[in-house]
């Protein structure tokens, strides 16, 4: 790992070592390392799957545009080339890698006014700025799987055998339909360009407020399927608070925000994004082409994910608590 530590140094031209790298935590799409030095640290994410290139060019630019206007993110580093994203030499593994600043902090508290008030706004800023988009959303936020491509993974998952391919098989026949029946493509009339995954563990609290983290997603959605679902994670999920997503949409608003949580069809993207997470995961879980340690993971995923769905009646609750604000 030292050899990995002063090979990425090098590459992102960091200074002189000596170089240590830790394993710090493990997210869906990515590893994430402390890279630390004589005087300076820096957190590294290991790209585990594919690469989208322009995909970081996006997010780099967003969370600039972000910076400019008062929203405080880490680095996203260019190397000697001038991208943000490099290949690691085949010795040591070959993984695409980004490097950010490090960042000091303690968990979000989503229960916090003031924390609230800082994501309300927040969202607001991103919204006004990323107004006039007009690429189309991606499918993950806007579609998902219909019933025969479910059957065909539990059949799958069925011969692969793992200890939640019951589980599975119970949310597909009772409440993968229910769910998926609330999944609609958005309108054309309200995208943005923004975060997508603004959720209380992409947020740090720092010695001067909130740091938004992981602007890997950054692209087009809905506004107001973007602040549905922000509302729903950050005031509790289906045992949701209602004080906190009532002060988390009066916020959005006072800070110029322009959409609003009117109906269900806001929560299509909340629906949308949980069910192809299940989806992704259980595929990965018995995919024999990556990392058993990928497995692993993708497994433990798909037992959390089954057990913290959305619930329709839970979400409809939720909308007549801010419907009005």
């Amino acid at each position: 790992m030292h050899t990995t530590g002063s090979l990425i140094a090098d590459t992102y031209t960091l200074g002189t070592g000596p170089w240590t790298i830790t394993p710090v935590t493990r997210g869906a799409l990515g590893q994430i390392w402390r890279l630390a030095g004589p005087a300076s640290s820096w957190a590294v994410k290991e790209l585990l799957f594919e690469c989208d290139a322009e995909q970081v060019e996006r997010e780099s630019a967003l969370r600039d545009a972000a910076e400019a206007l008062g929203i405080s993110a880490p680095r996203l580093m260019a190397n000697r080339a001038g991208t943000h994203v490099s290949r690691l030499d085949p010795s040591v593994g070959g993984s695409h890698v980004k490097v950010y600043d490090w960042v000091d902090g303690t968990k979000a508290d989503p229960s916090d006014p003031e924390v609230l008030r800082w994501c309300g706004q927040t969202l607001a800023i991103l919204h006004r700025a990323g107004e006039g988009a007009t690429d189309t959303p991606d499918s993950w936020y806007e579609a998902c799987r219909g019933e025969g491509e479910w059957a065909r993974l539990y059949d799958n998952v069925r011969r692969a055998g793992p200890t939640w391919a019951d589980a599975l098989e119970r949310f597909i026949d009772t409440s993968a339909a229910e769910l998926s029946a609330c999944v609609t493509p958005s309108g054309s009339d309200d995208i943005v360009t923004s975060h997508l995954d603004m959720q209380p563990q992409n947020v740090l609290i720092g010695p001067a407020g909130p740091v938004l983290l992981d602007w890997d997603n950054a692209a087009t959605v809905s506004a107001e399927r973007e602040l549905a679902r922000a509302v729903y994670v950050w005031s509790g999920g289906n045992d949701f608070r209602a004080d906190s997503a009532r002060q988390l949409v009066r916020a959005y608003r006072d800070f110029g925000g322009r959409a609003g949580v009117k109906g269900l069809e806001p929560f299509s993207m909340l629906f949308a994004t949980a069910l192809n997470y299940v989806y992704v995961q259980a595929e990965c879980a018995i995919d024999p082409n990556v990392t058993a340690e990928q497995r692993a993971f993708a497994g433990d995923q798909v037992v959390t994910s089954l057990r913290s769905l959305p619930e329709p009646t839970a979400v409809s609750r939720l909308l007549e608590t801010v419907a009005a604000i």
